[in-house]
């Protein structure tokens, strides 16, 4: 259930925040790499309903927001994989007998 409800507000702020970012005219820069970059996994949910959001802006500065974009992923990646393992540690630990060599 909760994995339900996570999934729907991730589809409803990919959908407001595309819709809006495709409204600017101007070429992406460094921001909006990084933006589009963080918020590209959670594009996901929308791909596999079938709804088109925007992930990449073909309007862009070049460089600058191609290395926002690789930050905001990769960003976004280590967080969401840094809390999965450090979690994933804690368990084993809790999990693990303690064994004291004496």
């Amino acid at each position: 259930m909760v994995i339900l409800v996570v999934a729907a507000i991730m589809i409803g702020v990919i959908n407001r925040s595309s819709r809006r970012l495709d409204l600017n005219i101007e070429p992406a820069g460094f921001g909006r790499g990084l933006l589009h970059g963080a918020l590209m996994p959670m594009a996901l949910p929308n791909l596999v309903i079938g709804q088109n959001v925007t992930i990449y802006a073909p309007n862009n500065t070049g460089r600058h927001y191609k290395l926002g974009y690789t930050v905001g992923v990769n960003g976004c990646g280590a967080l969401f994989f840094g809390m999965f393992f450090w979690r994933l540690t804690r368990l084993r630990r809790h999990l693990r007998p303690d064994t004291q060599v004496s």
